[in-house]
């Protein structure tokens, strides 16, 4: 090792010459992995730090469908140093014959108990009493600005008349990041009584905040609350985790964009292995001269490792730094977009993650050329023959195949979603297998059909030098088809998802969901509907709200996990007759009576691992209800219809204060007067417009797309890198090519014409693949995966081959614009 040392410490005197690809890659995935992950543990620990605030309080009870009652709520203030009351509803605001959808909030006047409201005009909380004999009311900008209202306006909420008071700046409790329904509105809870907003079975949840005395132990808060409320409906949320759906959206689209900052360091392992395998046919003859006297390959490959992990080191720390320096650069403005206080800070964890992927991919993609090199006698190395192509030895590969094991592992590790990280690394995998397979036929086919051009000089000398032995076609097709490939599997998946719900939003989906019909409502309701000729048609079921608390006697959440089924209350329903198809069981006589039946949605009720003769508990208004599974029903949510997944039998549910759903078959040329109509007749009811509750959908797909093109960018960028290093190397053999083609008559026209095309036919190779590429993952998300209609979107495809072409010729130019003034003689005789 002391002799190793002291080769590799002379070696580097050289400086980094030569390696600067092998650095910039490694510098820029390691840097947009680094700052990915800053940035999500800027969020993480301000959703942490911010727990109690964003919570509202130290814990909260949340009852849905009901108050507390008296017993109940004094049960809860004699554990607590504060309490405060709020009721979360949806209902509909007017403005003359204008109508909007809110999310709306009653507040008591502890309100909040951490934290502060920020209003436009800053009037207080005491604003709420209103003016005018009017209760008061803060709204949303959005809102606000949507029905022109200003401070002192009146409005109707639900049919009540309020007056509006101030613009809402910031609540304290809200992280911002939720899928709301429409724009805040908050008011007073006294408003509330005897307005008619909450009529029986009206759809509302009433939370309840608290501060708890110092050293409470939240834990043993919880169960005493889950024990004293155990058949009443009780949510317990406390200040630990006050948004998981928040944390967890974080979670998942940071470690998602960790892992397309992997897919490049995968474009940069390209350009690590082009540079590890040109410096070490630089450094043929030293190997050779240290073989002959007597150096083993162990010695030869500790030195050259020891470079290599030297330069790693700088590559790796270089990155760090960058990244680390954009964050924080940005840090402003980070926090200002958050909706959250957050502070962006260096952080340990997410630096050493990318350090860690940083040598991992380093020393895999090194080691490959660096072990068939060092194993290589050295007759073969001063012939400069092309042994050098043979495979590694079995312990390299092996010592290879361990790296990627762990780097795979560490990545499951870190993101905590292992079927997203070995899909990742699938799709990378199979990425570029497909590109190192088309880097392979299209040497093949510029071999093959060299010698068939005639009379094309320019196009015969370009498709024989894609052909020739040391190609760069390989590294080129291989970096940027990569880069090209993620960016196109972006375009195809956005434009996919968004071209099916253009597609089929008009023929399937209704125009509104209607809640909050009254059961007297109804045939009024629908009276009203029939004489309006432009509504096709009209689907109403009764609709409650429960929340699955148990499976087959156990803890729902312990026996089927954290589903999307068990995470908070769902819809319910009741019928006598199916509405869907039975996939297995059977449906229960028009006239039962007997123990309470419940039918499931045959897809969520196979992911909870439910059969038939199951039993489920499901909690609805604070009441028990434990049913037997007697059938399964395959639900269709894409039509965006009435579908639930719970139905049970009549008499289980009939009983109980509920409200009718319905949805609103229409032209889009209808809906205004329809919801003008409708409002007008029942100020009670809401409606939400599917067309909007899309556009949100919309706007996220859209935000999350550019968050992934942001970071399939650096992918690119790296691919660019590696295309430009592949170039510079590939300069001295292009000045050779050039003063051969000159003595031979060639004029520097052809000449130039002949490198254009070699770069053009390279970018166009590489285009085509990340097409492919693009394809075959737009259709397995958007049919597979959202079992949609995927169509292939010409024109982000044409995008994406231009762009390879542009790259590839633009690099290819560049350098070659000083071999072709170089003189041949003198090109010739350093040949020689």
């Amino acid at each position: 090792m002391s002799a190793a040392l002291t080769i590799a410490r002379r070696e580097l005197r050289g400086g980094v010459r030569g390696f600067r690809v092998f650095l910039l890659c490694l510098m820029l995935g390691v840097a947009a992995i680094a700052a990915v992950g800053l940035v999500r543990e800027a969020i993480r620990a301000g959703l942490a730090d911010q727990g109690a605030t964003l919570l509202g309080g130290d814990a909260q009870y949340e009852f849905t469908y009901r108050q507390a009652t008296p017993e109940e709520r004094d049960w809860i203030a004699s554990r607590a140093e504060a309490l405060s009351e709020v009721v979360d509803f949806r209902s509909m605001v007017s403005v003359g014959d204008e109508r909007a959808l809110t999310q709306a909030k009653a507040v008591d006047g502890a309100y909040p108990l951490l934290g502060e409201l920020e209003l436009d005009p800053p009037v207080g909380m005491a604003a709420l009493a209103g003016q005018g004999g009017l209760p008061g009311a803060f709204l949303d900008p959005v809102l606000a600005d949507r029905l022109g209202l200003a401070a002192g306006d009146r409005f109707e909420l639900g049919g009540t008349p309020f007056v509006m008071m101030a613009r809402i700046l910031r609540e304290p409790d809200s992280t911002g990041m939720g899928m709301a329904f429409g724009p805040r509105t908050l008011i007073a809870l006294d408003a509330l009584e005897g307005s008619g907003l909450l009529a029986p079975g009206a759809l509302f949840e009433s939370e309840y905040r608290v501060l708890l005395p110092v050293g409470t132990d939240l834990e043993a808060a919880k169960a005493a609350a889950e024990d004293r409320f155990e058949n009443a409906g009780l949510r317990w949320s406390d200040s630990r985790r006050a948004s998981p759906g928040a944390e967890r959206f974080v979670d998942r689209l940071g470690s998602f964009l960790v892992l397309v900052g992997l897919a490049g360091l995968a474009v940069g392992g390209v350009g690590i292995s082009a540079t590890v395998a040109g410096w070490l046919e630089r450094k043929a003859e030293t190997i050779a001269t240290l073989r002959a006297l007597g150096a083993e390959g162990g010695t030869i490959r500790a030195a050259f490792l020891m470079q290599l992990a030297a330069l790693g080191l700088v590559g790796i720390l270089a990155g760090l730094g960058l990244g680390a320096g954009a964050v924080l650069a940005a840090a402003g403005m980070i926090e200002r977009l958050m909706p959250i206080p957050v502070e962006v800070r260096l952080s340990a964890p997410p630096m050493l993650e990318a350090a860690l992927y940083g040598a991992l991919v380093a020393a895999i993609f090194a080691l490959w050329p660096l072990s068939r090199m060092s194993q290589m006698r050295a007759a073969l190395l001063y012939r400069e023959t092309q042994g050098g192509r043979r495979l590694p030895s079995w312990r390299a590969f092996g010592l290879v195949t361990g790296l990627v094991a762990v780097l795979v592992v560490a990545a499951v590790w870190f993101s905590g979603l292992w079927q997203l990280t070995l899909g990742t690394f699938g799709g990378v995998a199979f990425a570029l297998m497909i590109l190192a397979g088309a880097a392979l036929l299209v040497r093949w086919a510029a071999r093959a059909s060299a010698h068939l051009v005639r009379g094309r000089p320019a196009l015969r000398a370009a498709l024989a030098a894609i052909g020739a032995p040391r190609s760069e076609a390989t590294a080129v097709i291989l970096s940027l088809g990569l880069g090209l490939s993620v960016l196109a599997a972006v375009g195809q998946v956005d434009a996919g998802l968004r071209g099916a719900i253009q597609r089929d939003l008009p023929s399937e989906a209704p125009a509104y969901f209607v809640i909050d019909i009254q059961p007297d409502q109804l045939q009024p309701f629908l009276s009203t509907l029939d004489a309006m000729p432009e509504v096709g048609r009209v689907e109403t079921v009764p609709m409650l709200r429960g929340v699955v608390t148990r499976i087959n006697g156990q803890n729902a959440r312990e026996v089927a996990g954290e589903h999307w089924v068990l995470r908070g209350d769902r819809g319910v329903t009741y019928a006598e007759t199916p509405r869907e198809t039975l996939t297995e069981g059977e449906w229960w006589p028009a006239d039962y009576a007997g123990e309470p039946l419940v039918s499931v949605s045959a897809e969520e009720g196979a992911e909870l691992g439910l059969k038939l003769g199951d039993r489920l508990t499901v909690n609805i208004l604070g009441r028990d209800i434990e049913a037997r599974i007697a059938s399964f029903r395959n639900v269709d949510f894409s039509t965006m219809g009435i579908g639930f997944v719970l139905t049970f039998n009549p008499a289980a549910l009939s009983g109980a204060p509920h409200t009718m759903l319905a949805t609103i078959y229409a032209p889009p040329s209808a809906e205004a007067q329809i919801l003008r109509d409708l409002a007008r007749a029942f100020p009670n009811i809401t409606a939400i417009r599917v067309r909007d509750a899309i556009d949100r959908v919309t706007e996220a797909l859209g935000a999350i797309a550019r968050a992934t093109s942001l970071a399939a960018g650096v992918t690119l960028l790296t691919g660019l890198v590696v295309l430009i290093g592949a170039a510079a190397a590939g300069e001295r053999t292009r000045a050779w090519e050039a003063a051969l083609l000159k003595t031979l008559g060639a004029t520097r026209a052809t000449i130039l014409a002949s490198f254009a095309l070699r770069a053009a036919l390279m970018g166009a190779a590489a285009g085509l693949v990340a097409i492919l590429f693009g394809a075959i993952a737009g259709w397995a998300v958007v049919d597979l995966v959202m079992e949609a209609e995927f169509r292939f979107a010409p024109l982000p495809a044409l995008a994406i081959v231009a762009g390879g072409v542009l790259a590839t010729l633009i690099a290819g130019l560049i350098f070659a614009l000083r071999p072709l003034a170089e003189r041949p003689a003198g090109v010739l005789r350093d040949r020689e």
